[in-house]
């Protein structure tokens, strides 16, 4: 055979060795669920491609075979050029075996694998066209392989049908919604996460705390009780007698605006105007609550623990907003400074801070980020103390009785 044959047939080795090293690379690296998409749209290399892929064990032993004769034969192809044009010379065979591996190496391994895992959808889609008649043709020695690898697979506790690599768990999937900052706003990025953290979320971790709650105490004089109507900024407040923990109701503020300016105004016609006061346990799923305030037609309502005694008021702004976000777009809670570093009130929750900053503070102890300082400190610390909460640096800047305000979180390194 002439030598300008033998070069011919190596090249083509070599192209055929790039394309099935390419090629596998390809199938393997292409995204299950773009792959889907496209399939919805009628993508005929798509629809090859996921066809092959639900036996994968079956495409890479036709892959495989095929690479490996191919590196073969090309092998054989080099040592008789090399025997035809150096026969003298006894270490031909040696250098003749070097340069066919680095030029294997480079145009047939490195150069399509990587053309491969940047472009898998340009080489795998033309690729499932050839591999699929192909794989006909070839069926009985890939059966037959794919016989001995699976009972060896088995043998190590590995069953191939039932493995399965396109099912994802909840915190994958966070995982991919938070790296997709590219192709959504994170706006609707945060609203995907609130969505997927409703099951794992109860009211516990949304409500109102008992002390911030705003209330109206029979037991004021009625010209205080006129001025907090007029002044107040929520449209129900909660009436009670003494203590939150014997409210009477709720009173929706547009019932009663348009009365306290008459005479006869006194707290009997608060009472008559008050609905009946909803009791909600701490332990109750945020989702569960969406549901029954919507079955009861309600939206506001007290937390209780296993006492009785209220925790907290949750409404159903509150519930939304663990799924939206913030309702109001300017954000007080937590505001980004000129150097890098964040102002933020210690009242918010743990979830909320989570959920700006992404972060991964625990959840399932202090509710606030004031009561995770103090349970991480177990003291309440004075302004000007900086620590390190579970790996992220903050200065308390303000502190008021017994609790902390605001602190500074310091820009990471």
């Amino acid at each position: 055979m002439p030598l300008g044959m033998l070069f011919g047939i190596l090249a083509m080795m070599l192209i055929l060795s790039a394309f099935f090293s390419g090629s596998e690379t390809a199938l393997m690296m292409l995204n299950r669920y773009r792959l889907r998409h496209l399939i919805k749209l009628k993508h005929t290399g798509a629809i090859k491609a996921h066809k092959l892929l639900q036996r994968p064990d079956r495409i890479l032993g036709l892959i495989l075979l095929g690479n490996n004769f191919v590196n073969n034969f090309a092998a054989s192809i080099a040592t008789v050029i090399a025997i035809k044009l150096y026969a003298d010379e006894e270490s031909i065979i040696a250098i003749a075996t070097g340069i066919l591996t680095i030029a294997m190496l480079i145009f047939s391994e490195v150069t399509p694998k990587t053309l491969a895992a940047i472009k898998p959808e340009l080489v795998a889609f033309p690729a499932a066209w050839i591999y699929t008649p192909l794989l006909k043709i070839f069926y009985p020695i890939v059966w037959v392989v794919n016989l001995i690898v699976n009972l060896l697979l088995r043998i190590v506790g590995v069953d191939v049908r039932k493995s399965r690599h396109d099912t994802l768990n909840k915190e994958e999937l966070k995982s991919i919604i938070t790296e997709a900052e590219s192709f959504m706003p994170a706006r609707y990025q945060n609203m995907l996460l609130g969505i997927l953290d409703l099951e794992s979320a109860t009211v516990e971790d949304i409500m109102t705390p008992r002390n911030e709650i705003d209330g109206i105490d029979l037991e004021d004089s009625i010209e205080d009780i006129i001025t907090q109507i007029k002044t107040s900024t929520h449209t129900r407040l909660a009436v009670y007698k003494k203590s939150i923990d014997r409210v009477v109701g709720f009173l929706h503020l547009r019932k009663v605006l348009v009365l306290v300016n008459q005479e006869d105004f006194d707290k009997q016609a608060i009472i008559n105007l008050l609905s009946k006061p909803s009791f909600i346990p701490e332990s109750t799923p945020v989702h569960v609550q969406m549901l029954r305030f919507k079955s009861e037609k309600i939206r506001i309502g007290l937390v209780v623990d296993e006492y009785g005694d209220v925790q907290g008021l949750v409404t159903l702004d509150d519930l939304l907003q663990e799924i939206v976000g913030e309702l109001i777009t300017d954000d007080v809670t937590a505001r980004k400074q000129s150097d890098g570093s964040y102002m933020v009130d210690a009242s918010i929750t743990v979830r909320e801070l989570n959920r700006i900053m992404h972060w991964s503070l625990p959840t399932e102890g202090p509710k606030t980020l004031n009561g995770l300082i103090i349970e991480f400190m177990e003291t309440i610390p004075e302004p000007g103390t900086s620590i390190r909460l579970h790996g992220h640096p903050l200065e308390i800047i303000k502190r008021e009785d017994n609790s902390v305000k605001l602190v500074k979180f310091l820009p990471g390194k």
